[in-house]
């Protein structure tokens, strides 16, 4: 229901009705009576409408645009003025025939025909009567049918629901009106002046907003009461949808009310501020708006800066919010989106770079070198994620410096150690107050390109806590297939990393996380032998610190004789840190001499160490002698590297009672069990009986009760011990041993190998023990590192003791214990 405006056939709908159309008067009752009295022609010419209906009583507008249809507009209003309107079953077709049509109509009276100025044929219909199509009639010009009157069905004068029927479909027209601010109020007066109960259900009908087909159905009843109830029934839905639209059109006028406020006052306060010379808020915005122009980001990323951009411009700049939304967009901009440095793929130039930085490290040297060698034939590889593990000091995280410029590339460095918050890595939402972005992006931005060498150093002394697990936040990091879109919480916008170098640095492997660990490459780092470490020192550390305290070549020699005292004398460890600050130790005392002028002599010997760093401090636990039965050296593998340990073993009489001191571990003690239980089931081997060993108490004490040990690869030594104890018979002489043991008498191979060997050497150990299986660990280390050692590699517990054991007895005396 509303004002409308003349339209054509093909969109018609009286709602648009003009302002100034001329008044047609409402159907009174007599005209009602009158029309009722007409009849209905046989025949009929058709008129077919598209996206309208036409009812008994209402007068409409047409426009007529079809040359049939204007035909046959001139032929009835030269005759009796009569048509029939019929509704088509398809507004898209523009050439209806007789299957195109409805078979419910109105008949229709032409009250006037208008000539427009367009060149259209404009008629204004008053429908007449309901007809049903009984046959079309061949015409050539247009539709010609034989039509039926159907007569409407009315309810009985008395009948109290259909009054009710009709009261509500006022009632609800009216409330219509007045909520409807589409329909002018003056509707209300044709509403109440309607007296006709069919012609107030048929005026209606014809001006509600509703689909053609559900006003059809309503011409289509015969039945005056239904057809009410149909009417009613399309109301309410009207009703409800009008009712929608106000509340949500009262809310957004509400919404922009307050935008508009705030609009006019931040314009007000905008010509304050350039009055005042303070318009730094629209600086940065078209600071931000010429940075952006510079940069080469993707089509999404700079849709998404776009948008972020003119939400700061309505933006007050005194609230909270703006600072972060500026934090924000400073970081889009300054984040190296698709720029990336040059790789240099010169391989020689890198592998000087490499043997110049660091000694040996040759396997770490040769995957860069690899890596380099791919890069330089697919430019588009994805970067490998290394993970450098070893003991401390042995120069894994420094080694990133030097492929960062072997490669060409910036170098960054976080630390990972202690870190327990989930947002170190992803960042924080930036909803929150003090948001930033995770470090790794943080990092990026420092870096200033998208593929620097990344260093994650101590990833495995991560941590987890109420902030949730960084470990896990990294396997998006470490993974090549995810990290292209690398989700920040903060950046809320997938960032690539799929080029980035991530070097990750650890001292063990027994703490990361088994899925972080499964997308790293491993490459292990052992620790250096002695004649390595005084390399180094001579090479590296001994320079660097002459020239870090200020000194010359000139003013300090040291030589290797010197470097191998303080590393053996005074540094205890597999890596060169420790021997770094004994170094520096010495070359302060030089600087202290020449600063007070004292005299020296520019060589430093091996007999002025003890001057300077005092007596010696650390005893390499070099190898014991084997005058004691029960005593085996062990090689034991820690996150320092490799050393050695001592297996005391003492029987005294008692009743087969096993104990074990010097801290040990429950697999350690598992194994010292194992080893007992061993030789009571094969003693009539070892020359005694399980009868006499039950009549002995056994003690196994391992020295540095201090430190706590454990792991299963002390197991050969402790049987090994205990034989002895319980044969007297002596250990051979510069032997260690390490190797799993089982209840079925089989060896087990160990880890730790390289670690273990270097440990024996330190001690001046000729011989070592290991599982058969520990052979071809053997063989992947360098030669170098195995000179003066000899391998007995073993598969039983009877093969450890034959070899280990000599036939030769040990003394009982005291005196001869050294």
């Amino acid at each position: 229901m509303g004002k409308t405006k003349l339209i054509s056939l093909e969109d018609l709908s009286l709602e648009e009705l003009e302002v100034d159309a001329d008044l047609i008067p409402l159907m009174t009752t007599d005209d009602e009576e009158a029309i009722s009295k007409e009849p209905v022609p046989e025949e009929i010419p058709i008129l077919p409408l598209r996206n309208t209906v036409l009812f008994p009583g209402v007068v409409i507008p047409i426009t007529a645009t079809r040359d049939k249809s204007i035909q046959l507009i001139r032929d009835a209003n030269t005759s009796n003025k009569l048509i029939g309107v019929v509704a088509q079953l398809d507004s898209s077709v523009q050439l209806p025939d007789q299957n195109d049509l409805h078979k419910v109509g109105t008949l229709a009276r032409i009250l006037r025909v208008l000539q427009m100025p367009d060149g259209n044929t404009t008629i204004i219909l008053q429908g007449k009567k309901r007809f049903q199509i009984e046959s079309f009639l061949e015409s050539t010009t247009y539709l010609k049918a034989t039509v039926s009157e159907l007569p409407d069905e009315r309810p009985v004068q008395e009948d109290k629901e259909f009054a009710a029927v009709i009261d509500s479909i006022k009632d609800l027209s009216l409330q219509i009106i007045a909520d409807s601010p589409n329909i002018p109020s003056e509707a209300s007066f044709a509403i109440n002046n309607i007296k006709s109960d069919s012609f107030l259900v048929n005026f209606v009908s014809s001006n509600m907003s509703m689909a053609t087909t559900d006003k059809q159905e309503i011409l289509q009843s015969n039945n005056l009461h239904s057809r009410a109830l149909l009417c009613l029934k399309h109301m309410d839905v009207e009703f409800q949808k009008l009712s929608l639209k106000n509340e949500v059109q009262s809310k957004v006028r509400n919404d922009l009310d307050q935008q508009q406020r705030e609009y006019f006052l931040h314009q007000q306060m905008k010509t304050i501020q350039e009055e005042l010379g303070d318009a730094s808020s629209h600086q940065d915005v078209s600071d931000m708006k010429t940075r952006s122009l510079k940069k080469k980001w993707r089509k999404k990323v700079k849709t998404h800066f776009d948008k972020e951009l003119a939400k700061l411009e309505r933006m007050n700049s005194q609230v909270a919010e703006y600072g972060v939304q500026r934090n924000y967009l400073e970081l889009l901009l300054d984040l190296p989106w698709e720029e990336f440095s040059k790789d240099k793929f010169d391989l020689k130039r890198a592998q000087r770079i490499l043997d110049r930085d660091h000694f040996g490290l040759e396997e770490v040297k040769k995957r860069i070198i690899e890596f380099l060698a791919v890069l330089k034939l697919r430019s588009d590889m994805k970067s490998p994620i290394l993970c450098l593990t070893g003991p401390p000091g042995v120069g894994k995280t420094s080694l990133g410096k030097s492929i960062a410029e072997a490669l060409g590339r910036e170098y960054v460095r976080i630390s990972l150690g202690g870190m327990r918050d989930e947002a170190e890595i992803r960042g924080h939402r930036k909803t929150y107050i003090g948001a930033m972005p995770g470090r790794i992006l943080q990092n990026i931005k420092k870096a200033g390109t998208s593929n620097p060498v990344f260093v994650l150093d101590e990833i495995d002394k991560l941590s987890s806590g109420a902030s949730g697990d960084p470990s896990s936040a990294l396997l998006e990091v470490l993974d090549p297939e995810q990290n292209s879109e690398f989700y920040d919480n903060f950046l809320e916008l997938g960032y690539d990393l799929s080029k980035v170098l991530f070097i990750a640095t650890s001292n063990t492997l027994s703490t990361i996380q088994p899925a972080l660990l499964d997308r790293m490459e491993i490459i292990r780092m052992s620790g250096y032998t002695l004649e390595e470490k005084a390399c180094i020192g001579n090479k590296y550390l001994v320079p660097k610190q002459i020239k870090e305290h200020g000194l010359t070549k000139k003013d300090i020699k040291i030589g290797k004789p010197v470097l191998k005292k303080l590393i053996s004398g005074y540094t205890r460890e597999s890596g060169v840190r420790g021997l770094d600050k004994t170094i520096a130790k010495v070359v302060r005392n030089r600087a202290k001499s020449i600063a007070l002028e004292e005299s020296f002599e520019t060589t430093f010997e091996t007999k002025h160490v003890e001057a300077v760093l005092g007596p010696v401090k650390i005893s390499m636990n070099a190898y014991e002698n084997n005058d004691v039965p029960g005593v085996v050296t062990g090689l034991a593998w820690t996150q320092m590297g490799g050393d050695i340990l001592f297996i005391e073993s003492l029987v005294t009489k008692g009743s087969g009672k096993l104990s074990l001191t010097g801290n040990l571990g429950k697999v350690m003690k598992e194994s010292a069990t194992i080893a007992l239980e061993f030789i009571k089931s094969y003693a009539d081997q070892l020359g005694t009986s399980a009868e006499e060993l039950n009549t002995y108490n056994f003690h196994i004490h391992v020295p540095e009760g201090a430190t706590p040990k454990d792991g299963p690869s002390a197991g050969i030594t402790m049987l090994t011990s205990l034989v002895s104890a319980v044969t007297r018979r002596k250990v051979k002489s510069r032997i260690a041993m390490s190797g799993e043991i089982t209840l079925r008498g089989k060896v087990l191979p160990v880890g730790g190998i390289k670690e273990k060997i270097l440990a024996a050497k330190r001690a001046n150990v000729k011989t070592i023990i290991l599982c058969a299986d520990n052979k071809k660990d053997v063989e992947e280390i360098n030669q170098n590192y195995l000179r003066g050692l000899q391998f007995q590699y073993v598969s039983s517990m009877i093969d450890v003791i034959d070899f280990a054991l000599t036939t030769q007895k040990a003394a009982k005396q005291l005196r001869n214990i050294k």
